[in-house]
């Protein structure tokens, strides 16, 4: 595995294609500093850097013939209200944290693009229609890499535990 923590995201992109051509290793890059809790003013130049970075590398993956064979996921540790708590001004109006909606997209490797899956209220804080648990995301990735989420275990302090528990179910509707 390549952990690229490249503090530059289109460029971390970039040097995550060439491993892919070579060895088919799986590779993670990562951006720092892409924060919004405290305030937006960043977030348009953290938006236009990780858009293009995320585009180019899909682009590219494609041209070289491997989007099909590539699984790129893009996304944060959790979501983002549209409200904060606190004392509010206009130019420090952050967002709190948000565990129950969050975005990921996913791109290549057997997966149907271009399409939208699950949705939020009107105030993106509930989830109102396809909800999708972290452990079907899990058995659903791990269908697409060929490995059967139910049989895949560790063992931790004694006992054998599956990373989609016992919960994770595949969600054809995504696959191609």
């Amino acid at each position: 595995m390549l952990v690229n923590q490249e503090p530059l995201l289109p460029t971390a992109c970039s040097q995550g294609v060439l491993p892919n051509e070579t060895s088919g290793s799986f590779n993670y890059s990562t951006k720092d500093g892409i924060s919004t809790e405290g305030s937006r003013r960043g977030l348009p130049n953290q938006c236009k850097e990780t858009d293009q970075a995320s585009a180019a590398l899909v682009t590219d993956l494609k041209r070289r013939g491997l989007l099909d064979d590539t699984i790129v996921i893009w996304g944060g540790e959790f979501g983002r209200t549209n409200y904060s708590q606190g004392k509010l001004t206009k130019t420090d109006y952050g967002r709190d944290h948000h565990p129950r909606c969050f975005t990921q997209w996913v791109a290549g490797g057997g997966f149907k693009g271009g399409e939208t899956y699950g949705a939020t209220d009107e105030f993106g804080y509930n989830v109102v229609k396809d909800p999708v648990e972290v452990h079907d995301l899990h058995a659903t990735l791990l269908h697409q890499l060929g490995i059967h989420h139910e049989r895949l275990n560790f063992k931790y302090q004694g006992r054998r535990f599956r990373l989609t528990d016992i919960k994770g179910h595949v969600i054809k509707s995504l696959l191609a």
